[in-house]
């Protein structure tokens, strides 16, 4: 799991200094994000979502900023200097271990990155871990139409695409399920798609820890 993660990781550093748009869905405009709030980003890139959301919760609140990518992370922490925040931070791990106390979030927002890991299951019991009682994930991602040909599954390039991590919808919506999560809602969903070598389709949806 360390290459496919290291590769992918490499891949969006090259992209660190592009003006490009990496995401499937607008989830921090559905997060309702209220001051003192504690707030994590899965998959933070360049980290706009993270500063707009330490921008909302205030200096009472902190947002963290989840990513492999090193040049992400550069840049994102560049970013929070020039607009003098102090209420923000930029942590390098993986999402299966996220460096973060249990019970500790208000809120865990994700734009299109659950999807890359090998180990999605275990990304759901990280956010269920990381949540308090009574907080909320509202995450933006693509499930599969069809399933992904074995060729592709494990391939970093095709992972990092946004295409071959993808699992079928009844099982996304499992792992969120068995990781204790409930209140499960779709805010928004699109028409199928073509996108590498199978059909997708995007979604955003919000649950809670009980």
């Amino acid at each position: 799991m360390f290459k496919h993660t290291e590769a992918i990781g490499k891949r969006y550093d090259g992209l660190s200094g592009q003006e490009c748009c990496l995401s499937c869905g607008n989830a921090l405009a559905l997060a309702d994000i209220r001051t003192g709030q504690v707030c994590v980003d899965l998959g933070c890139g360049k980290g706009h979502d993270v500063l707009r959301m330490a921008a909302m919760a205030g200096s009472g609140g902190f947002a963290y900023g989840i990513d492999i990518s090193e040049g992400m992370m550069e840049t994102a922490r560049a970013n929070a200097g020039k607009l003098g925040l102090n209420n923000v931070a930029f942590l390098k791990c993986p999402l299966e271990k996220l460096d973060i106390q249990s019970a500790s979030a208000d809120l865990v927002l994700s734009n299109c990155t659950i999807n890359h890991s090998l180990d999605q299951a275990g990304v759901w019991k990280e956010v269920a871990r990381i949540l308090k009682s009574g907080g909320r994930f509202v995450v933006s991602d693509i499930y599969a139409l069809e399933e992904v040909p074995d060729r592709y599954r494990a391939d970093p390039e095709a992972v990092a695409e946004c295409w071959a991590g993808a699992v079928m919808k009844e099982d996304y919506l499992a792992n969120i399920r068995d990781a204790g999560l409930r209140n499960l809602e779709i805010l928004e969903e699109s028409d199928p798609y073509e996108k590498g070598a199978i059909r997708v389709a995007s979604f955003t949806l919000r649950g809670f820890k009980p």
